[in-house]
């Protein structure tokens, strides 16, 4: 049965934390909602129900969750209809804990199963009572099931989903079960579709995107869907998160720079730059293995944008594994990073270790590790001064500052720059080349008049309000619809 069969149109509003895999899940969770006959809420804080997609790898994630569920009990004691359900990393962690904690919570269901979400609301609602399903291995790979996305110019395609690494500080691989991949011909078809319905840019999407293939036996897999996408008609970038440095190979390198619609941005995560960090991460690469990439993408691609996470105050680190982070930032260059101070997460090995670093210790480096990021990704943005950028208009990046003329967008390398629109129009989804006259540490200027502006079928999507929603379907098909892009993180491996 579906909300319509009830004769009523319900709202929803999901409310996201935590990384990319989320906010793709997200989408789905929506698509299947709306597939259930519910319509998105126009005002979220009159939603009948209210979904939250958890994250248990970022500080304090716990906290945060159960705090946003007791401001929620007022409003459903108000409103006795109202429904609230849990799902993520988060739920598939806590469980049943969570009705424990917060009674007045109705569903909660697990990673591996989010399509059953619509029948245990169902089934809430008429039992009157809590409904809580986790699956412990996933039911159904996610492109199968409906999806609505949030933008029409880029989006997410999941390439695989769980992972198979055993970082001490991670508890995604025990949330998200093993790594499952999916078939080259099924991605692809997925991302031909997408550009078809006016997608720009795509985003490969999984916990460990580089040893994509392992499953079924071709370890050069990567690299080869990553030329594949290069004969799609119509899509003009290609991105990837998250790849892992112990399975970075030269092919990929290769693909990369020899594929023109992938672009020349690279997120690299490298957690510590101390060697007896590293190991004791359980991250099976070595400063020197993870410099000698850093270089050979250079050599293979000089405008590179890299990108990174660090995790300052690891368990047992001391001044001198610190000193060697600090070195391999500033061999490597990067153009930003997602920097993280280590707090202890249940559930994983990293938790019980001895010597936890101080908190003001942790907090000491994790500002000098900050300085140097900041006078470094300065330096790198002032030699763009002067250059010719193509940037691609960006949703909420997108919106026309009246007191400056600007609008915002991604250049190809993933830099966000604020640019002068003079007499045009853009809108989200349309390409504008222009020139950057401005570096900051996190973004670029172009204030000079535009050289250019491409009006795109995205551009006339998002102007019509049209965001699509489509089937998932099994088989090989695609999933049609994309999100709005994010900064890239690792696939919650890097926190």
């Amino acid at each position: 049965m579906t909300i319509e069969d009830l004769g009523t149109r319900r709202t929803y509003d999901v409310r996201t934390y935590g990384c990319q895999m989320n906010v793709h899940d997200s989408e789905r969770i929506s698509g299947l909602m709306e597939d259930a006959g519910y319509v998105r809420a126009a005002d979220p804080e009159a939603a009948d129900v209210v979904v939250f997609n958890t994250c248990a790898v970022r500080e304090n994630a716990d906290n945060r969750l159960y705090g946003n569920l007791g401001h929620l009990r007022p409003t459903k004691l108000k409103h006795p209809g109202m429904q609230i359900a849990v799902g993520g990393c988060l739920a598939q962690k806590d469980r049943g804990d969570i009705v424990k904690k917060a009674p007045w919570v109705d569903v909660v269901f697990g990673t591996h199963n989010i399509g059953s979400l619509p029948a245990l609301l169902e089934r809430a609602r008429h039992n009157e009572a809590a409904e809580v399903e986790i699956l412990e291995s996933l039911e159904v790979f996610p492109s199968t099931l409906p999806t609505k996305r949030e933008s029409t110019y880029a989006g997410w395609v999941s390439i695989s989903v769980g992972c198979n690494n055993t970082c001490t500080f991670c508890i995604v691989p025990a949330l998200r079960g093993k790594e499952k991949d999916r078939r080259p011909g099924e991605i692809l078809a997925e991302v031909e579709a997408l550009t078809k319905e006016g997608v720009l840019e795509v985003t490969l999407l999984g916990q460990n995107v580089n040893s994509y293939g392992a499953e079924f036996g071709d370890r050069l897999a990567f690299g080869k869907l990553l030329r594949a996408t290069g004969d799609i008609e119509g899509l003009e970038r290609v991105r990837f998160t998250s790849p892992h440095p112990k399975d970075f190979t030269d092919d990929v390198i290769a693909a990369m720079a020899e594929t023109p619609n992938v672009c020349h941005s690279l997120h690299m995560p490298l957690q510590s730059g101390s060697d007896r960090v590293l190991k004791a991460m359980r991250r099976s690469y070595r400063q020197e293995k993870y410099l000698g990439i850093i270089e050979k993408v250079r050599a293979a691609m000089p405008d590179a944008a890299i990108t990174t996470d660090i995790i300052v105050g690891f368990p047992g680190e001391t001044e001198e594994d610190f000193e060697q982070t600090l070195e391999v930032v500033r061999r490597a260059r990067f153009s930003s990073a997602f920097t993280f101070q280590y707090s202890k997460r249940p559930g994983t090995p990293a938790a019980t270790m001895p010597e936890q670093v101080p908190k003001a210790v942790v907090q000491d480096r994790y500002n000098r590790l900050i300085a140097l990021l900041e006078e470094i990704t300065w330096a790198e943005n002032k030699k763009l001064v002067g250059k010719k950028v193509e940037v691609l208009v960006a949703v909420g990046e997108g919106r026309k500052d009246e007191r400056t003329g600007r609008m915002s967008g991604r250049a190809r390398d993933g830099r966000l720059v604020h640019f002068a629109t003079g007499d045009l129009a853009p809108r989200p989804g349309d390409i504008v080349e222009t020139v950057l006259t401005y570096a900051a540490p996190h973004h670029l200027n172009a204030d000079g008049e535009p050289l250019s502006h491409r009006r795109t079928r995205a551009g006339d999507a998002f102007e019509a309000g049209r965001t699509p929603k489509l089937k998932g379907v099994s088989l090989g098909l695609p999933t049609v619809g994309v999100p709005a892009p994010l900064p890239a993180t690792s696939g919650g491996c890097a926190l």
